[in-house]
């Protein structure tokens, strides 16, 4: 009988945790021990009927995980749905991830489509809290969350879990997550056949979409009017030097906000400009899936970078091989690592660029800039570029793996085809009167 009282626990920390976890794990002589006390300690009070089981299938993921060491963001989407998957599997299924079979794959999506409404929570918490000196898991977590717009969030609506849905673009990262890992189980013959692989019906799941998906952009009006307040606020306050800085990186050059931060991959620095035997300037950075590449520095983009040089006292342009922070904190010269950080900074452009929009009687305009999010200026910045430079140009300045997904933000397309569709007659009255 399937423990339907159950409130989750978490069992899967950080990503520094988990690969300090995985090597602790295997120091000792007895690594099925060490995982079951701290299961035993995650769900103190508990009685798991299957601790045996569950010890082995948390070996397997740890290692599976550990795998992804390399991105940080990779790891949490992983975490995020094999933490789901062991705790579906233990207090719903109640039984080893490794004897699920295709029908159990099947129930486990259903589940995540529509879980118990004690499995979903109404904020981001962190996993484990402090206490004593020692983690203890945050009661207040869930594998789910309710996620609310800026817009409805902006107007102080609060989320509730009746409002819960899984989108189809997350339904189709669970199903490649899940293959993923039950082919890692495949290949390293701990498992004869992938269950998920043996899903032949998808479609029952993920709706096939025929039309062109939207690219999520600013408008022209939208980002001249942004990066003006940004500029005014700069020009008033040398504190927001960063800020502008900062915005004309994520455009000008489309970059991630997780590229211009530094972590255990990589630490971003002044020194990653360079220029060529040509003369040309370039960037070189780390992006998603641990891919190195070199950016073409654009003359707008070099004069915003000697701007914010010379408000930190530096040289006009970056030295050879200089280790000055690409971005640091404010009151020291420490780089920054806080990704939080930076979408404040951004978001409160936007708020600014919303009310000045509304003061010039641009309604519709400020109303759809509040659903933008930070993301959206590396969108706006490649689909600003794609329609005066080569495609290939932007498709390699972007890291994008193929010329498809850079295809993407040439519009002009579809408003062509909005265009014709205007004149389209549905009836004609030929009568003479």
């Amino acid at each position: 009988m399937a423990i339907h009282n159950y409130t989750p626990r978490p069992v899967l920390d950080t990503f520094k945790e988990i690969i300090d976890q995985y090597k602790a794990v295997y120091e000792q002589n007895n690594p099925r021990q060490f995982i079951r006390q701290w299961l035993n300690h995650c769900f103190a009070g508990l009685n798991i009927s299957l601790l045996s089981e569950a010890s082995k299938d948390y070996q397997l993921v740890l290692n599976f995980l550990y795998n992804y060491r390399g991105s940080s963001a990779t790891f949490s989407a992983y975490r995020r749905d094999l933490e789901r998957l062991l705790q579906w599997s233990w207090f719903v299924r109640e039984q080893s991830i490794l004897k699920h079979k295709r029908n159990d794959i099947e129930a486990f999506i259903e589940f995540c489509i529509k879980p118990y409404k004690r499995w979903i929570g109404l904020k981001t918490v962190a996993r484990f809290k402090l206490s004593q000196g020692q983690k203890t898991p945050n009661s207040e977590w869930r594998p789910f969350n309710v996620n609310i717009s800026k817009k409805d969030f902006g107007k102080g609506k609060k989320p509730n879990k009746d409002q819960y849905q899984l989108s189809q673009a997350t339904l189709k990262v669970i199903f490649g997550i899940l293959g993923s890992f039950y082919k890692y189980l495949q290949q390293e013959e701990i498992i004869q056949a992938n269950p998920v692989a043996l899903i032949r019906q998808k479609s029952k799941f993920i709706r096939k979409n025929t039309s062109t998906p939207m690219i999520r952009r600013l408008s022209t009006k939208q980002w001249n009017t942004l990066f003006t307040v940004t500029q005014e606020m700069a020009d008033q306050d040398e504190k927001h030097e960063r800020t502008l800085f900062i915005l004309s990186c994520l455009y000008g050059m489309y970059l991630r906000i997780s590229e211009l931060v530094a972590s255990d991959r990589w630490v971003p620095s002044m020194g990653d400009f360079f220029k060529d035997n040509d003369g040309n300037w370039w960037f070189k950075t780390v992006g998603k899936g641990n891919k190195a590449r070199q950016i073409a520095v654009s003359n707008t983009m070099l004069k915003a970078l000697k701007r914010y040089r010379e408000h930190l006292n530096l040289s006009s342009y970056p030295t050879v091989n200089e280790k000055t922070p690409l971005i640091s904190h404010i009151n020291n010269n420490q780089p920054l690592t806080s990704v939080r950080r930076i979408r404040l900074l951004i978001q409160n452009c936007f708020n600014k660029a919303i009310n000045r929009l509304e003061s010039e009687n641009e309604k519709s305009e400020a109303n759809s800039l509040r659903l933008a999010t930070v993301h959206w200026l590396r969108h706006t910045g490649i689909s600003d570029d794609v329609k005066i430079r080569p495609r290939e140009h932007v498709r390699d300045d972007a890291g994008h793996s193929s010329g498809a997904i850079t295809d993407r933000y040439i519009d002009v397309e579809l408003q062509e085809r909005a265009r014709s569709a205007r004149k389209k007659v549905f009836y004609q009255n030929n009568q003479k009167n």
